[in-house]
């Protein structure tokens, strides 16, 4: 069982990836390393900027 678990989570690890849901994640961690003096953006925050971001430049996405 601690075989399928471990495949299970290596799943959703890669599905989060792809689909961008660890972007929060992956800022927190380049904020903590290259602005460390600073505080960084809220969860919410942060998703509104990517969003507003994302909207005014429109890149292949599929919605």
């Amino acid at each position: 069982m601690g075989a399928l678990a471990e495949a299970w989570r290596g799943v959703v690890w890669y599905l989060r990836g792809m689909l961008g849901a660890d972007a929060y994640q992956r800022y927190l961690e380049h904020h903590t390393r290259t602005h460390p003096d600073t505080e960084p953006l809220s969860e919410r925050a942060f998703w509104k900027d990517k969003m507003d971001w994302e909207d005014r430049n429109p890149q292949g996405r599929c919605c």
